[in-house]
């Protein structure tokens, strides 16, 4: 079993309270580390591996840490069900998961932790179970809608 919780609403106020009594603020942002170059901090088994990201930061000297939260909101997950329940080529056990996924409805699945340093992002990042499950589906529900039918190849035009 995950020693991180099914809803991370609890760490999160956690992190905004370490941060503050570090006497740090929090910029409220994602950092897209397809984006800019980013060294992703690694917390191994420990769940509270976090704080020692932010006593990092403060180390540093950084003025600020960016921070991220995710929520599962119902419209988003009824979106992505529809879509797989309408593709010919999505899984039913897709579908299925993603049905499963409303008893979620409502919980912080994914946390970040950024802080910028020479040039680089370090980020801290978690999630739980069922949001790397979220994140799979989303991503074959894109799979899908990125598949061109019947349009002609440019074989088929000479």
């Amino acid at each position: 079993m995950s020693p991180i919780p099914d809803d991370l609403t609890t760490i999160k106020d956690d992190m905004i309270a370490f941060i503050e009594g570090h006497g740090m603020r929090r910029f409220h942002g994602y950092v897209d580390y397809e984006e800019v170059q980013c060294i992703m901090w690694e917390m191994g088994d420990n769940p509270e591996g976090w704080k020692d990201f932010v006593e990092l930061a403060k180390a540093a000297n950084a003025p600020f840490l960016t921070m991220h939260s995710w929520k599962l909101e119902r419209e988003e997950l009824d979106d992505l069900v529809e879509h797989l329940g309408q593709s010919e080529l999505a899984d039913g056990d897709d579908a299925e998961d993603a049905r499963w996924l409303r008893a979620h409805i409502g919980k912080i699945g994914f946390l970040q932790l950024g802080w910028a340093y020479q040039g680089s992002m370090f980020l801290c990042e978690v999630g739980t179970d069922w949001y790397e499950r979220y994140q799979r589906l989303v991503e074959v529900s894109e799979d899908f809608g990125a598949i061109p039918i019947d349009e002609p190849d440019q074989d088929d035009e000479l």
